[in-house]
């Protein structure tokens, strides 16, 4: 008996509850999608202008260093023309004044001999010998042959009281030997000066460092900010020392705070700029924006909701006396199904009974016939399962056969193939489309496959459950070929299986 068709009542109900809930959802998709999408703006602008600042960042460090360096360069020539005697000094003492004060971000300048002497100084005279010997800067155009500008790690200036950056070049004398070394102090405050005029908001920060990760300048500066190594912070680790530049989304492990950190290396200098926005800062105004519109979807959308549960409830109350008629007679046809599938079902395993295999082997069987196809018929039987059940019991027997009948469930690979269980310990598959070469394989995978379950069972030889499987085929059914000569030829098939000592496979061939 067919399913009663719903009643339209029904089909009111369910539209009109569809439709209040996809009124509702669309509404809020559709928030959603905005907010979304005004939230990656808001971090792609940000993102834009970070890499934007370190831009301006670069750039103002390297006109910094390029002007002072040329200053530095003119020095070495000029040292290296007119030597280190007391009337060259005279005149080159005037010289790093007038570079000096004209020059907003220059502290000093200094010239040292080939022993770390001073010279010359732009600050001082020569009264109270100073020696340079030791210091870095020294020791390094002391040591290397490269005329190329050094920078050395920040330094506190022992007049200002300040920090300072030291830029240095090698002076070479006429023959190409070591000559010394001109030394320019640059004020960090300048740079800190020119970071002061960024909005970076609270959590924002701002660094100027050397590629090796030596802090020059930062903002906010802290007492331990100048001089500080960070080369072991993953954003330095992990990016900033392999490339020239890029924008990343990092914690911060020391407070805590999500940054937007855009990054650049100097050209021709070995120094990095870095600015980064907090993430939480510039999505505040989205933030707030979403809360209002949010706040605004929400109430509408409760709105149309109450409203829809009362129309959908109207509706429920006109179509009630024809809605419980409908589940009465729904569940009965449900129960007929049920009981027509038991009646086709073997109750131990699930699988095909015996009527059920009689009706679908005839089906394939005609079917075959018309397209002259092929068909093929497996034949099972669990070996020395009478023996298994005296010594397991038959609670051990009955779980065996739902195992191996499992198994050849999961061989019903195409819509005619068919796992049945034709009595007592014995199953059959039908294999639809199948000759016996393709049956003969399908049986030896169902053979392993039981193996493989590794059932104990002491009384067989391999001390596990095994089956015997008989194939027969027609690979092309004529006219005349019956189900009885199909299930015939694979039984004798299967007895031969367990003459020759079970747990094997059998293709029935015709005398």
């Amino acid at each position: 008996m067919p399913l009663p068709r719903v009643l339209p009542g029904f089909y009111s109900t369910r539209l009109a509850t569809v439709f209040v809930v996809l009124v509702c959802l669309l509404l809020l998709f559709i928030d959603s999608m905005r907010s979304w999408e005004a939230k990656e703006r808001r971090l792609s602008e940000a993102e834009m202008s970070t890499s934007n600042m370190t831009w301006s960042l670069a750039q103002h460090a390297e006109a910094t260093l390029k002007e002072v360096d040329s200053i530095l360069i003119g020095l070495v020539e000029r040292v290296g023309v007119d030597g280190a005697e007391p009337p060259a000094i005279d005149r080159l003492r005037g010289f790093l004044s007038s570079r000096v004060a004209s020059v907003a971000q220059l502290h000093s300048l200094s010239v040292f001999d080939r022993y770390g002497r001073l010279l010359v100084d732009s600050q001082t005279s020569i009264s109270a010998p100073r020696y340079g010997a030791d210091q870095e800067y020294f020791i390094h155009h002391r040591d290397h042959v490269d005329t190329g500008p050094y920078i050395g790690v920040p330094i506190k200036s022992k007049t200002a009281g300040g920090w300072i950056i030291t830029l240095s070049r090698t002076i070479k004398l006429k023959d190409g030997s070591f000559g010394g070394v001109a030394l320019a102090n640059i004020d960090i405050r300048h740079f800190q000066q020119f970071y002061d005029s960024f909005d970076i908001g609270r959590n924002g920060m701002i660094y100027f460092a050397l590629d090796k990760g030596i802090v020059l300048a930062r903002r906010p500066l802290r007492n331990d900010s100048v001089g500080k190594d960070i080369s072991n912070a993953p954003a330095f680790r992990e990016y900033i020392a392999h490339s020239k530049s890029g924008t990343i989304l990092i914690r911060s492990s020391q407070d805590e705070v999500e940054r937007i950190v855009s990054y650049r290396h100097l050209d021709g200098y070995p120094m990095y700029v870095a600015a980064a926005l907090s993430k939480e800062e510039v999505l505040a105004p989205w933030l707030a924006d979403t809360y209002l519109h949010s706040a605004g979807v929400l109430v509408l959308a409760s709105v149309l909701g109450v409203l829809g549960s009362r129309l959908v409830a109207q509706l429920r109350l006109r179509i009630r006396a024809e809605r419980d008629a409908l589940e009465a007679r729904v569940t009965l046809e449900k129960l007929n199904q049920t009981l027509e599938k038991l009646a086709l079902q073997d109750s131990l395993t699930r699988l095909a009974n015996r009527r059920q295999f009689d009706i679908v082997i005839e089906d394939e069987l005609n079917r075959a016939k018309r397209n002259r196809g092929s068909l093929a018929l497996i034949l099972i039987d669990v070996d020395h399962f009478k023996q298994y059940n005296d010594i397991y019991g038959h609670q051990a027997g009955d779980a065996c056969l739902r195992q191996i009948g499992n198994t050849l469930k999961s061989f019903e690979r195409r819509s005619g193939d068919l796992a049945a269980r034709y009595g007592g310990e014995e199953f059959t598959v039908i294999l639809s489309d199948t000759d016996r070469a393709g049956a003969t394989i399908v049986a030896r995978n169902v053979c392993q496959a039981v193996r493989n379950l590794g059932i104990a069972h002491s009384a067989s030889p391999g001390r596990s459950v095994t089956i015997s499987i008989g194939v027969s085929a027609f690979d092309v059914v004529e006219r005349d070929d019956t189900a009885d000569a199909l299930i015939e030829n694979a039984d004798q098939a299967m007895y031969m299986a367990k003459a020759a000592g079970r747990d094997q496979v059998r293709l029935f061939i015709e005398a």
